[in-house]
């Protein structure tokens, strides 16, 4: 009966099983490795806990390592397919958003470390260094029946006319139902020279809104309206005091989580009339852990995305993270011990940039997310 069911039928089924658990059922038949790899499984229908995915920043090698929630294993996963190193910016239904980090100008891929594809998007209008990047993810609509994505790009230094180099007031877009980039329309020059200096590459997307944090004198939001193509400032709490602020996404809304010396993280979420309510801290216990008897949260990095929020430093140090608990609906804190080893075999302990993610084991869903760019 197994090996008869149908493909729809079959994969609906293995969306309940964690990634692993597919990967080991795809080795069972050739009925079932087809299915796998040939059938998205519903995005809504994923019932498991996110992946961490961490990317050495100085190491040459092409790896990253990845750790498995519901084992507590780290794993080690090869980028040999990747013509070049690259870096995480977001996460991209299963897959990773990255630019190349061999290059001055900005450059985006794509690319899926579990399936081992990659793909290159083409090349901005305007060549720019440094720029501020922003991911929206689109789902399937009356008139679009595919999942496709937007990519943003404000800010940045380009090439003068003359020679030299200056601050670039235009923000492109890139559409993956397309394959190309527009030009969307000139922004402030203070935003634009805000986000190239003050802020990291990635951002939040929330109620219609792209978000940046930059940390010019105090922290700060920057925020672009994608209906209205309008820029506004938000203030952000204890802004003088954090000694790193970071945004997430949690339950789609617009989150911070930041730290102040000598004291606690602590995470806030956007409401109504821009109002910042305080909804949690990380545990005492585990930030004593967590920091190692630092007094200091400078150093400390954070990702997140709707169901969990990961505090990380580097590979070996471990990780506080806040995960919602899919069956009871609550959220709790734990701790994630740093990658140390692999199979008895030491690793070092780097600096990395992590990302959180729910791997996608199926090729073809390339073809789902973008109709035209995307080849098997």
């Amino acid at each position: 009966m197994w090996s008869n069911l149908p493909f729809d039928l079959l994969a609906t089924i293995f969306s309940f099983l964690s990634p692993d658990s597919v990967a080991r059922a795809r080795s069972a038949c050739h009925h079932w490795n087809t299915c796998a790899t040939a059938y998205p499984f519903p995005p809504e229908r994923q019932h498991h806990p996110l992946w961490f995915l961490a990317f050495p920043t100085r190491h040459r090698d092409l790896l990253c390592y990845a750790h498995n929630p519901i084992t507590d294993n780290w794993h080690t996963l090869s980028l040999d397919f990747v013509p070049h190193p690259v870096r995480p910016v977001a996460p991209l239904c299963g897959l990773v958003l990255c630019r190349l980090t061999s290059k001055t100008a900005l450059e985006l891929a794509i690319c899926n470390p579990f399936t081992r594809q990659y793909k290159a998007l083409p090349a901005l209008n305007i060549a720019r260094t440094n720029p501020a990047v922003g991911l929206i993810e689109l789902g399937p609509g009356p008139n679009i029946p595919i999942h496709h994505f937007r990519v943003y790009v404000a800010g940045g230094m380009s090439e003068a006319p003359r020679g030299g180099a200056l601050y670039e007031p235009m923000l492109e877009m890139y559409d993956s139902r397309y394959d190309t980039w527009q030009i969307i329309g000139p922004m402030p020059m203070e935003f634009a020279v805000r986000l190239t200096v003050w802020t990291p590459n990635e951002s939040v997307y929330s109620n219609g809104v792209l978000y940046w944090m930059t940390s010019a004198r105090a922290y700060s939001l920057m925020g672009f309206n994608i209906g209205s193509n309008t820029w506004r400032e938000l203030s952000v709490p204890m802004a003088d005091r954090l000694e790193f602020a970071t945004l997430v996404r949690r339950d789609g809304k617009l989150t911070l989580v930041g730290g102040t010396c000598g004291g606690d993280a602590l995470i806030w979420e956007l409401g109504d009339g821009d109002f910042w309510r305080s909804i949690g801290k990380v545990p005492i216990e585990l930030g004593v852990r967590f920091l190692g008897g630092k007094e200091s949260w400078g150093s400390t990095k954070c990702v997140g995305i709707d169901g969990v929020v990961c505090l990380y430093s580097n590979l070996g140090s471990g990780m506080v993270v806040w995960r919602q608990d899919l069956v009871k609906g609550l959220w709790e804190w734990l701790w994630v011990d740093g990658c140390c080893s692999i199979r008895g075999k030491e690793v070092k302990n780097l600096p990395i940039k992590g990302v959180a993610l729910q791997p996608n084991l199926a090729p073809s869903f390339m073809v789902n997310i973008c109709s035209k760019c995307f080849v098997q």
